[in-house]
């Protein structure tokens, strides 16, 4: 297995480190331009990060007039990040290099019921696994993350009130994997490493809302290129209340909530209510697909009603893109319905140029999101 060991980098070294693992800087005069240090500061900085093995310096970068610049890169022996995209009945697992490139995804089953404890020291035996096969000898584990299917609070990187995850609440998901590690570790909210994974699929879009559809509700919000925490709770559209002939109590304990309606749990159990037994939400899609008039059905009402919350937000925070994603994604009904409950409600001005599409990055958006993250914390 590799070895578990604190990045050594100090004061604008992780500056630099930066600029270069995630492909803003390839030269030393492009450091010097984006860093604003002097171009001394910079060779020093640059010298020391490759006697500590993190920066090679090799081949010809492109010329700006003049002599070809040495190209600068992250060293493959630089580090790997470990992140996990942890949702109820599943888990993605993802190995990465520091620039946030994944060298191996693996998907197993998971039951987030199960509770903290078994479920986060289930996830370091997988992380564990995944480095003893697939790590490069010799490379160093440098962080881990994991998105959660809740709410959690950035300061503590605790879980605070989710739904459907009994004995979560409050939580101390860091410090439970900080005591196994002793690394930095990232505890974020799934819809929020997706938003940020998302984000790099839509260049010149700095302005998104990532809409995630599975079993639950959750979406992730990116304002000019950073992602917006708030105090951890941004972007949880799933407990605003909706409009409808009937009333139902959310797992929350009020009425009418969102995602008591339109995420996939709730159509699971209505699906059960009509004799059409499925084993998860995901499995919606295919019976979407063979046209099952109740499934259809459903899947538009949810998209209305998704639709119907966005407009307020749409109206308000005038986002470039509203990228959906989620297993419930792939069924063309619900983005269709949300597209005309939005077009239909909002202000002109504020869609006339608003996409909402099918997320782009795919199944690996969180992983990649959470290694962008991962590499902040790192450094």
């Amino acid at each position: 297995m590799s070895g578990k060991e604190r990045l050594p980098v100090t004061g604008a070294q992780g500056d630099l480190l930066r600029l270069v693992a995630t492909g803003q800087a390839e030269s030393r005069a492009e450091l010097a331009r984006l860093s604003g240090l002097a171009a001394s500061s910079v060779s020093l900085r640059v010298e020391e990060l490759r006697d500590a093995g993190l920066l090679v310096e090799e081949g010809s970068g492109t010329s700006r007039g003049g002599r070809r610049p040495r190209r600068l890169r992250l060293s493959p022996s630089a580090g790997v990040l470990t992140v996990a995209d942890l949702g109820a009945h599943h888990v993605r697992l993802g190995l990465l290099d520091l620039s946030g490139t994944p060298l191996a995804v693996q998907e197993r089953e998971a039951d987030i019921t199960a509770g903290p404890e078994a479920v986060l020291d289930w996830l370091a035996d997988a992380f564990d696994d995944l480095l003893e096969t697939h790590a490069p000898p010799g490379v160093p584990l440098r962080g881990v993350g994991t998105g959660i299917p809740g709410p959690v609070d950035p300061a503590t990187g605790r879980v605070v009130g989710p739904s459907r995850m009994p004995g979560w609440n409050n939580f101390p998901v860091a410090d439970h994997l900080r005591a196994r590690y002793d690394l930095p570790v990232l505890v974020e909210n799934d819809a929020n490493l997706m938003a940020v994974g998302e984000a790099r699929s839509w260049p010149g879009a700095d302005n998104l809302m990532v809409l995630k559809a599975g079993t639950g509700i959750g979406c992730g919000v990116v304002v000019n290129g950073r992602l917006h925490r708030g105090r951890g709770a941004a972007g949880d559209i799933s407990h605003v209340r909706v409009r409808t002939d009937s009333s139902i109590v959310c797992a929350c304990g009020h009425r009418d909530c969102l995602e008591a309606y339109a995420s996939g749990a709730a159509l699971q159990a209505a699906l059960a209510e009509a004799g059409i037994t499925i084993e998860r939400p995901a499995d919606i899609v295919g019976l979407v697909d063979d046209a099952v008039p109740e499934a259809t059905s459903l899947v538009r009402t949810a998209g209305r009603m998704i639709g119907e919350v966005l407009t307020v937000l749409v109206n308000f925070f005038n986002p470039d893109v509203i990228a959906v994603g989620g297993s419930l994604a792939a069924a063309e009904p619900l983005i269709a319905s949300i597209r005309a409950a939005v077009y239909e409600r909002c202000l002109p001005l504020a869609t006339r140029e608003l996409e909402i599409a099918p997320a782009r990055a795919g199944q690996d958006a969180a992983l990649l999101g959470g290694g962008a993250l991962l590499l902040d914390a790192v450094l």
